[in-house]
C-alpha cells in the first residue's frame, strides 16, 4: 500500500528478524536481533494484539532482548517493528528559507526569507525581525507606527517602547541601592553601583567612580558612623560649584546625599542635600 500524506523526511520503520526465537509457553525473554534504546521504540504485536511498552514488555541485556510480562503461548505469532529516529519533519532539518508554520490556520510563522534575518509573523502580519548589526543583536518591529509592549501575565503593561521615540514604564525603573565597602579609599563602580551609600568609620578619600558613561547620573549617600566627625576628601574627578568640595555633616549617624552627572571626563555635581536624619 502506498504511503498517504507527507512523506517521511527522517526516521525509519524496521521489521526485526525474530525468526530464531522459540515461543513455548514458558520463555519470556527473546532476542531482538538489534539494539533498542527504549521500549517505546518498538511496535509489538502478540497474536494481533498491540502490546503496551513498559507494561506488557520491557527491554533486557542492554536493549538487545525483549522480555514479556507473560510468556507467549506455544506457536504464538510475534511481530516486532523498530521505529528509529524521528518520524516526519524534525525541527533540526535545514529549512533553507522555507516558512515554518506554527498554527492551525497557517497565519503565524517564523521564516528567514531575508539572509541573516529571522522574521516572525503573527495573524498574517509581519511583526518582528531579529537581525544583526556590526555583531549586535537587533530586534525591530516590521510595521510602522506600532509599539513594542511588555506585559505581566495578567495583562498589566510594564514597559512600552513607543514608536514616538520614547519608552514608558508603568512601574518605577530603578537601580537598587548598593552599599560601598568602607576603607581608606572606598571603590565606587558607576555601572554596577549607580545608586550607592557608605557609612564611614574614619577620614576617607573617595576615588573617581569607575565605568562612567557620558550622560550618566549617579548618587552617593555618605553616612557618619556612631562616632561622627569623619571627613571626606574628593578625587579631582568630582567637580563642585566654585571648584570647592563640600564639608560633610559631622553629626553621628547623619547623612549627606550627593548627585553627579558624567560629561565623559568629570563627575559634575547636580545637587546635594546635607544633614539628613535617616531613621
Amino acid at each position: 500500500m502506498a504511503y498517504i500524506g507527507k512523506s517521511i523526511e527522517s526516521g525509519t520503520f524496521s521489521v526485526l528478524d525474530t525468526s530464531g526465537n522459540t515461543y513455548n509457553g514458558s520463555n519470556t525473554t527473546f532476542n531482538l536481533g538489534s539494539q533498542v534504546g527504549s521500549p517505546a521504540q518498538l511496535l509489538v504485536s502478540h497474536d494481533g494484539v498491540i502490546q503496551k511498552p513498559g507494561t506488557d514488555y520491557s527491554l533486557a541485556s542492554g536493549g538487545t532482548q525483549i522480555t514479556f510480562s507473560t510468556a507467549p503461548a506455544s506457536g504464538a505469532s510475534i511481530f516486532i517493528v523498530e521505529i528509529s529516529g524521528a518520524v516526519g519533519g524534525p525541527l533540526d532539518s535545514d529549512l533553507n528559507g522555507a516558512e515554518l508554520i506554527l498554527d492551525a490556520d497557517a497565519d503565524t510563522s517564523i521564516t528567514a526569507d531575508t539572509d541573516d534575518q529571522i522574521d516572525i509573523k503573527i495573524a498574517n502580519a509581519d511583526h518582528i525581525k531579529i537581525a544583526t548589526s556590526s555583531g549586535d543583536t537587533v530586534i525591530q518591529p516590521m510595521t510602522d507606527t506600532k509599539d513594542i509592549i511588555i506585559k505581566q501575565y495578567d495583562g498589566t503593561e510594564l514597559v512600552n517602547f513607543n514608536d514616538g521615540a520614547y519608552s514608558s514604564f508603568t512601574s518605577a525603573a530603578l537601580n537598587p541601592e548598593a552599599t560601598l565597602s568602607d576603607g581608606a579609599t572606598p571603590a565606587w563602580n558607576a555601572l554596577t553601583q549607580p545608586v550607592a551609600k557608605i557609612t564611614i568609620a574614619g577620614n576617607r578619600t573617595i576615588g573617581a567612580a569607575s565605568g562612567g558613561v557620558s550622560g550618566q547620573f549617579i548618587s552617593l549617600l555618605i553616612i557618619q558612623d556612631g562616632t561622627g566627625s569623619r571627613t571626606m576628601t574628593w578625587n579631582a574627578a568630582y567637580e563642585f560649584k566654585d571648584d570647592t568640595a563640600p564639608t560633610l555633616t559631622t553629626t553621628a549617624s547623619k547623612g549627606d546625599l550627593f548627585v553627579f552627572r558624567y560629561n565623559g571626563a568629570k563627575w559634575l555635581e547636580v545637587g546635594r542635600n546635607q544633614n539628613l536624619t535617616l531613621s
